[in-house]
């Protein structure tokens, strides 16, 4: 199969993009891990080592407050997934981390969001999964009250410090070796078709508003270009639409994604591309784009149709030729 970032590769119809997945996949370049559990959160792990380049993190999604976290690692000589280990998490965690460490200079940590921020250790080892709790990072004002927190991200450039965001309209940077909140902002907002852009390094209590929802429909959820910090993308709640923002230029978008036909769940630039991001659904389908050309996007140049509504998309940050999905109780690998 082509590849995805190949010069030569021209847009096509959904249809015809599907067909060259339905080749690949004789070629085994689609690989699927099935747990005991519905699936929600997952991660790549970033770590250059070779027996760790197709290690996974996924999270589970069950309406209780005992929730699990696993670790995976396709094995990729027989084409099987291998369960490394699973640890108890409370309630589902909306948001999965392993640290960024391409150049292998830190030690193995993962971090999840739920009722708190918290950090894991992984050890390698099969004794307790070898995952153990580093610490429970805490933030709230009142002992009696726990704000769920809504996603998070770990700074590449500087990994001491990860950003969350909460259902109580806080966003906090953690400096995570002191175990402190070093600067939280409060959006009081009237619901959450803002999108707002702060200069951490600056002020955190000023932004700009760049971007409103035009029906004020609530954002879900939103992607910064890896290779070029003036775009990201974002999409709202019960939408089929992805909107691709230039910061530069406020207010409107330079371009909407149109083509899905269920809702958007999640969105993923190319890590080392600025003109390509994927987008997955309710439809079943994951869409990935080409935007160079920004403001005559149509169709996307690659489609897949997965076995149920896709809730989840991420596309790995060392093997950039791989993306992956989650839906039901599945995690799929996919070759782009």
């Amino acid at each position: 199969m082509a590849s995805l970032l190949d010069a030569s590769l021209q847009q096509s119809s959904s249809k015809d993009v599907q067909h060259q997945f339905q080749l690949g996949q004789r070629r085994k370049e689609i690989y699927k891990y099935s747990a005991p559990f519905g699936l929600y959160a997952s991660a790549w792990s970033t770590k250059p080592d070779h027996h760790l380049k197709f290690r996974l993190a996924v999270g589970s999604f069950i309406e209780e407050y005992n929730n699990k976290v696993s670790i995976v690692q396709l094995q990729e000589e027989q084409g099987e997934f291998a369960h490394i280990g699973t640890f108890e998490h409370p309630y589902p965690a909306t948001k999965v981390l392993w640290i960024p460490d391409p150049k292998g200079n830190y030690p193995d940590l993962l971090a999840t969001t739920g009722d708190y921020l918290r950090l894991w250790r992984a050890s390698g080892g099969i004794q307790n999964n070898g995952i153990s709790l580093e610490v429970r990072l805490d933030n709230n004002r009142s002992s009696e009250y726990c704000a769920p927190l809504t996603s998070a991200d770990w700074n590449e450039i500087d990994v001491s410090l990860i950003a969350t965001s909460s259902i109580d309209t806080t966003c906090t940077i953690w400096q995570i070796e002191t175990g402190q909140a070093i600067t939280t902002t409060e959006r009081a907002i009237e619901g959450n078709e803002l999108m707002e852009v702060f200069e951490y390094l600056r002020h955190m209590e000023y932004s700009t508003i760049v971007f409103e929802e035009p029906s004020r429909k609530p954002l879900l959820r939103l992607a910064w270009n890896k290779q070029d910090h003036n775009f990201l993308a974002t999409f709202a709640q019960n939408s089929n639409e992805i909107f691709i923002l230039d910061i530069r230029i406020p207010s409107m978008p330079v371009s909407v994604l149109k083509n899905h036909t269920g809702s958007v769940n999640g969105i993923a630039w190319a890590p080392h591309s600025a003109c390509h991001l994927v987008t997955a659904a309710e439809d079943c389908q994951a869409l990935i784009w080409d935007v160079h050309q920004i403001r005559a996007v149509e169709d996307p140049i690659l489609a897949y149709l997965a076995g149920g509504e896709i809730n989840q998309v991420c596309w790995s940050s060392t093997l950039t030729d791989w993306i992956s999905i989650c839906y039901d109780k599945n995690l799929e690998l996919l070759r782009v």
